[in-house]
């Protein structure tokens, strides 16, 4: 089991990142619409892009196993862990996927 400080960290991350996703993206494409001579404009909008607060890059989001926090390891498709999803698999509790073998 992850530590409690850790799992808290990383949803005030999510929630950060869910806050500030539409200003980042209309930011960034602010700055592909730009033509390539106005180096002026880009440093502007890229000093807006810095203000905003570093935990809200989507970069520094981590994938977390869903029962037991732990941070490697992960399956996207089920959002666990190799050996939770092995012992899932075990007892038959995801359907449609069949044992393995270590």
């Amino acid at each position: 089991m992850a530590k409690k400080s850790l799992i808290q960290r990383e949803r005030k991350r999510q929630k950060l990142e869910q806050k500030y996703h539409l200003i980042r993206r209309s930011l960034k494409k602010e700055i592909r619409k730009i033509p390539p001579l106005s180096k002026k404009k880009k440093r502007e909008i890229h000093r807006k892009l810095q203000s905003l607060p570093r935990n809200s890059a989507p970069i520094r989001l981590h994938r977390r196993c869903f029962l037991t926090g732990r941070p490697r390891g992960n399956y996207r498709d089920f959002g666990l862990s190799g050996h939770v999803l092995r012992e899932m698999v075990h007892t038959c509790l995801l359907p449609g996927a069949t044992r393995f073998r270590w």
